[in-house]
């Protein structure tokens, strides 16, 4: 009688204990439902939003630049990214660098001039690079010892049937002053300029490469002054080599040379001209004859 309680009650317990957990595991099993669930849920909403985010960011970047006038492009900040269209007045001499063809550009605006330094562009797109080409840029605005330009760009062709060839502006009076700055790159001119010795100490009238190290087909250098003031000035020699007139013609200077120039304001350190034209006072007028 005793064994068969005891039976009896140990049935009993084993299938209450079997009960229980049989309830443990639905209740695991229904919260483990759930938790992933709302995980695959989360990772979805994750997932949809990093494609909206991408798909905006594609969308901003095919969408075009909006194109800055240059009064907003002399605001812009520094290694910011810039837009700006105008027209080529002169360029160095395409090369090329790792397979990437690349040529800097001087180019001028009604509004401004720009220096565009190693564009990213084609052999072939270069010679079409011809003065009064309307051409849209974009790149970073950057400063190199007082030279304000644009890096890193890549451009493209307005095809608007509008050209434009600036005249230079005389800016000899403007030597020495505040004002001469807010015509950098600009095509302008200097008259009645006195050629001053290239060295201190030297009757040279000008030197091959900065520091006089340098030899025919080099950049030249030379010094002329103005108001009592001396002021440097450059024959870039990608700009115009030792074929050109004007590379000759400053071959040619003697000290006390009364001259006029035309070239880009360029700046390095002050004002630097990239000179484009030498001849005697009273001449450039002439000059494009």
């Amino acid at each position: 009688m005793k064994k068969s309680l005891c039976a009896a009650l140990i049935l009993s317990m084993t299938l209450a204990l079997a009960g229980c957990a049989g309830g443990q595991a639905d209740t695991t099993e229904a919260e483990t439902t759930e938790e992933t669930t709302a995980a695959e849920t989360e990772t979805t909403e994750d997932a949809a939003e990093e494609t909206a985010d991408a798909a905006e960011e594609t969308a901003e970047e095919a969408a075009p630049a909006e194109v800055m006038t240059h009064e907003e492009y002399m605001a812009a900040e520094i290694d910011s990214q810039v837009t700006v269209e105008s027209y080529v007045q002169g360029t160095q001499s395409w090369w090329e660098d790792e397979g990437q063809g690349k040529i800097t550009v001087y180019a001028q605006s009604e509004d401004g001039a720009y220096f565009f330094y190693e564009l990213a562009c084609t052999e072939e797109d270069a010679a079409k690079l011809v003065p009064g080409t309307k051409i849209r840029v974009t790149g970073y605005k950057a400063e190199w010892s007082g030279e304000v330009e644009v890096m890193d760009g890549t451009f493209e062709f307005v095809e608007d049937g509008e050209e434009f060839i600036a005249d230079p502006l005389d800016v000899t009076e403007m030597l020495g002053t505040d004002e001469l700055i807010n015509h950098q790159n600009e095509f302008v001119s200097f008259t009645g300029m006195t050629v001053e010795p290239a060295q201190e100490g030297s009757d040279a009238a000008f030197l091959y490469s900065y520091d006089g190290s340098g030899s025919d087909g080099d950049d030249l250098y030379f010094n002329a002054s103005y108001n009592g003031q001396t002021y440097t000035f450059t024959i870039e020699s990608y700009l115009c080599d030792n074929t050109t007139d004007v590379y000759n013609a400053v071959e040619e200077l003697q000290v006390g040379d009364v001259i006029d120039m035309q070239g880009y304001l360029y700046w390095y350190e002050g004002v630097n001209p990239h000179i484009t034209y030498v001849g005697p006072a009273a001449s450039a007028e002439t000059a494009a004859e």
